[in-house]
């Protein structure tokens, strides 16, 4: 009963505080450069006004793969949510991603495909790090399922800290904030315009932005994944560092200028490996 509350209540919930998330992050973005910026309902706004636009598609098949893209990212979520097995989680959640690939690169846009072709790049830099947090979780509490997981006797961040770091690492990637902003950006140094998202228009962008408002709650979720055991008072702990790292990648996003696609991938693998890597190393020989 308590998994169906939790994906009935991240199905609704998320989108409604994702929004939100959004909202605060351009405020919070305006201050760090000394702007007011507009209010925090602004992305709820926005998303109201593209879905009552006349819709215009370059191609029809666009929209049938940003929905598909929806879909898998509400599954993913809701997977995680009701103590699913994470490793499988983390596999749709590839899938997801594939579709937004497809939705960028189908309509021949110049700029969007070359999008496309960079999130497939991101896709490469962060993968690693998703599954050997994956493995991460599985040696340090023997299970990839979300419910045993939570319900250990101490944080699982006690024997990932490095995987931790990693997962945080490479959120940069995930939520598109700079240095690596390189599908897709809203800030005006983006040469691709806005890369992936160039060819969206109306309820296809909308699509887009309220799926990217899924996906931000599902990762934060991930990293209180890190902090929530059997004890009630992790919760509150697990809500206050999923905040900090949240707020940590919009500092980050404002003081950082975008790098290549080359510099990108390397500098990824490299944590990857000297922090998740070892730190997996460490716990085969510990246990």
């Amino acid at each position: 009963m308590r998994s169906v509350i939790s994906v009935i209540c991240y199905i609704f919930l998320a989108p409604l505080i994702g929004g939100y998330l959004a909202g605060f992050d351009r405020k919070i973005s305006a201050r760090m450069q000394r702007r007011i910026g507009p209010p925090v309902r602004q992305a709820f706004f926005d998303v109201n006004k593209l879905w009552h636009k006349q819709v215009i598609a370059v191609n029809r098949a666009q929209s049938m793969m940003l929905a598909s893209y929806l879909i898998m990212m509400i599954f993913t979520g809701c997977m995680l949510f009701a103590g699913t097995d994470l490793l499988m989680t983390f596999f749709v959640l590839s899938t997801s991603s594939t579709f937004l690939y497809f939705a960028s690169v189908i309509t021949s846009s110049p700029c969007s495909t070359i999008g496309g072709n960079r999130e497939l790049l991101q896709m490469m830099a962060y993968e690693p790090s998703v599954l050997l947090t994956c493995v991460g979780f599985y040696l340090a509490c023997g299970s990839f399922n979300v419910r045993d997981i939570i319900s250990g006797d101490v944080s699982m961040i006690v024997y990932l800290p490095g995987v931790f770091i990693a997962f945080v690492f490479i959120l940069t990637i995930k939520m598109r904030k700079s240095p690596f902003d390189l599908s897709a950006s809203e800030h005006a140094h983006q040469e691709l315009v806005q890369g992936i998202a160039t060819e969206m228009g109306s309820r296809n962008l909308a699509l887009f932005k309220v799926t990217e408002w899924y996906e931000n709650v599902f990762l934060l979720a991930v990293v209180a994944l890190f902090i929530i055991n059997r004890h009630p008072w992790s919760w509150v702990l697990a809500v206050v560092v999923a905040v900090i790292v949240w707020f940590f990648e919009i500092l980050v996003d404002n003081a950082s200028a975008r790098m290549k696609w080359q510099k990108m991938l390397e500098i990824t693998w490299i944590v990857t490996l000297l922090s998740a890597g070892v730190n997996l190393f460490v716990l085969m020989l510990i246990f």
